[in-house]
């Protein structure tokens, strides 16, 4: 082939690809819009009912409290999107245990799992994969928000080895729709429900990683395949020194954990101010509640990933809350905002058994302890 036909070829060819990239985008950006306008709209709806009665009965403050909520995480996983979009989404690799990790996750999330009725059966093998751990974090979490929201009883899942060549898989596996209405013999329309923006974080996520993505949905059963290239034999064979990182806890990768729910226990506004700022970069969601009880009250039905309190909120009670969410998930992040000062020490088995802050280094080192202890757990 001449050069002037091979390179107009290659030209077109990358316009094309380009042209696929930019449709993809724009789709994506409209899919937000629609996403956040759905569940706002009720909300409008409802708070005008409101105003016009000035009542609202418990069924329906709980109503609008979820429509807000569901347009908050579409509008959380619209930013994660953006980022990854940027191309400035550093890793950091190293070697984990994927089945310890999505175990700590499934932990994580019982609460809410139970609450919605839905079983988990999950069926693990020991698999060790290389990957850069707060976007596995984050690609597990997106993962189950997207079965949650579309499975039907139950959703397994499961880790195991591919042969050849010697991959790690994640399957998870639901019913997309009532049971009765399941037919594997027959392939039915795909619910549009299922390619929500939570399944295109979800490949994003993956795509940056490196990982193969497989779904298929056939019969009324959805099934998705994760399949990590990077994955440490026993001795580790081909794996080159570059491809691990240390861990570096002042990166300045303060996105690193974007989409993570952070609970404020905090009385006082000032104190909710200074750690709203802190936290105002990181991408997370952030709610903030007054004390204990209202703490014990949010988490009775879901857990957030890290719970941040105010050393004046310690006592017996909080005690016995900590003590309940321990029992359930043994590494669960709590960190202590120490009235006074500029201390910070994190969570440790010879020291501290939670992360504490003065006061006076919020600004500073509440990011970079999150970005710790939440990484430490996964």
């Amino acid at each position: 082939m001449p050069e002037a036909l091979r390179t107009a070829a290659e030209r077109a060819v990358h316009d094309i690809a380009e042209s696929d990239v930019d449709e993809r985008w724009q789709h994506l950006v409209s899919q937000v819009g629609s996403e956040i306008a759905g569940p706002l709209t009720a909300a409008l709806e409802r708070i005008h009912v409101l105003t016009a009665t000035g009542k609202i009965d418990r069924a329906g403050l709980r109503a609008l409290r979820d429509e807000v909520e569901q347009a908050r995480q579409v509008g959380m996983m619209g930013q994660q999107l953006t980022r990854f979009a940027s191309g400035r989404v550093r890793q950091s690799h190293e070697v984990l245990q994927l089945e310890e990790v999505l175990k700590g996750v499934l932990a994580l999330r019982s609460r809410e799992t139970q609450a919605r009725g839905i079983e988990l059966k999950p069926q693990l093998k020991s698999a060790r994969v290389i990957v850069d751990g707060s976007l596995l974090f984050s690609l597990l979490n997106t993962t189950l928000d997207w079965a949650l929201a579309n499975a039907h009883a139950h959703i397994d899942f499961k880790i195991d080895l591919k042969t050849w060549p010697v991959h790690a898989r994640l399957t998870c596996k639901f019913a997309n729709r009532p049971l009765d209405q399941v037919d594997e013999t027959v392939t039915a329309a795909v619910p549009p429900r299922l390619d929500s923006l939570a399944w295109r974080l979800i490949e994003q996520t993956a795509w940056t990683m490196g990982l193969v993505v497989d779904r298929r949905d056939v019969g009324g059963i959805t099934t998705l395949v994760l399949e990590f290239p990077k994955t440490a034999g026993d001795e580790m064979e081909g794996l080159a020194t570059n491809e691990l990182d240390e861990p570096n806890l002042h990166s300045g990768n303060s996105k690193a954990l974007a989409g993570s729910h952070v609970l404020v226990v905090a009385s006082r506004r000032e104190m909710r101010v200074l750690i709203r700022d802190a936290l105002r970069n990181m991408n997370m969601l952030v709610d903030f509640v007054s004390s204990i009880d209202e703490a014990a009250s949010f988490c009775a039905e879901g857990l957030p990933h890290a719970i941040i309190f105010e050393s004046i909120q310690k006592g017996g009670h909080f005690a016995s809350f900590r003590d309940e969410i321990l029992g359930e998930v043994p590494d669960f992040v709590f960190i202590e905002v120490l009235e006074e000062g500029t201390t910070f020490e994190m969570s440790s088995k010879d020291g501290p058994a939670m992360a504490r802050i003065g006061r006076g280094a919020l600004a500073n080192s509440l990011p970079a302890a999150l970005m710790f202890e939440l990484s430490r757990g996964h």
